[in-house]
């Protein structure tokens, strides 16, 4: 009996050299998770169970686990070089064969998908729509698109104006007084501000103030130069919009005749000044054109809600516009919450993407499947997917790895204690043979 019990400790400390070993091997793979030989004693038992005189038959390996501790997060450089902060396993597909991993080695192939560091697998997350809106709940491969942004043509303009209320007024039934762009005594302050029409290209639009009353002011607006319609404004009289205000100096209304005018003259009045006849277009040689694109088609909206009259200086803050030319990307970021973050040279920053994380009930019932990966199995539960940073998913920290989290000397360690068990065991199949060789003497 002794023989077997001995060549259990034997079979059982070279199981321990085995995990040490593997261990100690993978010290250096980027989101490795060490493992730990688990060992129980074995007794034999009838049915009504075991004696109170009974002696063991050794020791069996009960299980490997592996230990999903926390490794250390260092920093690469490259920016989708991407280390966990925390719970959770990056989502890896293969033709739909889904596999989980904490090594974030990621790189994009030749059509743009980010996949793990041999090119098997892409990187799965959240898409986005049209609008630029993550969508969550549905995984997608996550692919870095390279092509140029489109451009998109302005439909809001906004900004905080105030006007000097201690301003003159400049009377417009004189006729040296009546508005002309190109003389700035006729006008009290003009702000100007730049937008796209649909192919991209950029247009200057001005805003000419005019205080034509002590609460009341004239604004008139024109693009390129021109006015909207593109014709010349010393041809072609500006229309004006007139700001009322009341004698706390906020804005009340603003009134906009209706073009073409109408018999008997209505206006629109609102916090807003509405475009909607503007044809972009471009001046050569004095000669206007229309370029072929057009405005957007729900129209120019220049809020003016935030527009006060003051004693202090007529001044604007920086506008607002959602307008932009066309863009070729530049850089790309990723935030701890997994989102990509493409920066184009249109000064344009779009998501384009969103990492996702999934968790498991039980992480110790977990197939490894080598490459530093696992799979889902009925002992670990279905995954739970989910965005980063999301209730007990960690973080995900860019241009980082997460290192093995391998103790190195505590594996060492381990090493010497298996090599000793092992020895003892091996003393103990001696010792045994010893007493063999004596008993068999004896006869």
């Amino acid at each position: 009996m002794s023989f077997n019990i001995g060549l259990s400790g034997l079979y059982a400390a070279n199981k321990q050299l085995d995990v040490t070993g593997n261990n100690i091997a993978n010290v250096a793979t980027t989101g490795f998770k060490s493992s730990r030989a688990e060992f129980e004693d074995v007794y034999s038992a009838t049915r009504l169970g075991t004696g109170s005189k009974t002696v063991g038959n050794g020791v069996r390996l009960a299980n490997v686990s592996q230990q999903f501790g926390q490794g250390d997060v260092s920093n690469t450089g490259n920016v989708l070089d991407m280390g966990i902060q925390g719970n959770g396993f990056f989502v890896l597909s293969n033709n739909g064969s889904l596999t989980y991993t904490r090594a974030g080695t990621f790189k994009t192939d030749k059509e743009g998908y980010v996949t793990n560091s041999d090119g098997t697998a892409r990187l799965q997350g959240y898409g986005v729509d049209s609008n630029g809106k993550i969508v969550n709940g549905v995984l997608t491969d996550l692919r870095i698109d390279t092509s140029n942004l489109a451009p998109k043509s302005t439909s809001t303009v906004s900004s905080t104006i105030n006007l000097n209320s201690t301003s003159a007024v400049i009377d417009q039934t004189v006729a040296a007084n009546k508005f002309d762009p190109s003389k700035t005594e006729t006008f009290t302050k003009s702000f100007s501000t730049p937008i796209f029409d649909t192919q991209g290209n950029q247009h200057t639009m001005d805003q000419y103030m005019v205080k034509t009353g002590a609460n009341t002011w004239d604004t008139y607006t024109l693009i390129d130069g021109r006015n909207p319609d593109g014709s010349d404004p010393k041809v072609t009289a500006p229309v004006a919009s007139t700001m009322s205000f009341d004698s706390t100096g906020k804005l009340t209304s603003v009134s906009t005749p209706v073009t073409p005018p109408t018999t008997p003259p209505t206006s629109v009045i609102s916090s807003d000044l509405k475009i909607t006849n503007w044809t972009p277009g471009s001046v050569t040689n004095g000669v206007w054109t229309a370029n072929g694109a057009a405005a957007d088609p729900a129209g120019l909206t220049i809020a003016m809600a935030n527009t006060t009259q003051f004693n202090a200086d007529t001044a604007r803050s920086i506008p607002a516009q959602n307008g932009y030319a066309t863009g070729q990307i530049t850089n790309l970021t990723i935030d701890g919450s997994g989102v990509l973050l493409a920066n184009f040279s249109n000064n344009q920053t779009k998501p384009i993407g969103q990492i996702s994380l999934a968790s498991f009930t039980n992480e110790q019932g977990l197939q490894p499947v080598g490459g530093t990966s696992w799979k889902e199995t009925y002992a670990s539960g279905i995954p739970g997917y989910d965005a980063p940073e999301t209730g007990t998913l960690g973080s995900i920290v860019s241009n980082s790895l997460e290192e093995s989290n391998v103790n190195l000397t505590n594996e060492l360690v381990d090493l010497i204690k298996a090599q000793s068990n092992y020895q003892a065991n091996a003393k103990t199949i001696s010792t045994q043979s010893t007493i063999m060789q004596t008993i068999i003497q004896m006869t």
